[in-house]
């Protein structure tokens, strides 16, 4: 009998102003996929900015590709990109829905709480 998956949530709050801590969460849900968990990336605050278009083609660090083409490798995973709601009113209309990125998926506070409720680890970056 095969062990059932283990659900890890990654919380993603920081923006495009610290690029060094945007590449971290979608690696790792990367990795935990490929170990056959199951990964969901829930970005809120300032890191509902990483999801504009036009925003991740900026960021490139070292080694990496850029942000943008790491986002769409993890999407193409299965791997749900999550956008909060509430986040895009915190910033009173500057960030509107259709500016997001299409992987992403705009989830509500109540999804995030649930998903925290549900996951087996839960990292914040």
């Amino acid at each position: 009998m095969m062990a059932e998956a283990k659900k890890i949530l990654y919380v993603q709050t920081s923006g495009t102003d610290t690029p060094e801590r945007l590449y971290s969460p979608l690696i790792l849900a990367q990795t935990a996929k490929a170990m056959g968990q199951e990964a969901t990336v829930y970005f809120l605050g300032l890191g509902i900015k990483n999801l504009v278009k036009g925003e991740a083609e900026k960021v490139k660090i070292g080694e990496f590709p850029t942000l943008k083409e790491v986002l769409q490798q993890t999407a193409s995973q299965g791997i749900q990109l999550m956008a909060c709601q509430q986040s895009l009113q915190l910033f009173g209309g500057e960030i509107k829905a259709e500016e997001l990125i299409e992987e992403a998926t705009i989830a509500g506070a109540a999804t995030l709480n649930d998903l925290a409720l549900d996951a087996d680890a839960i990292l914040t970056f």
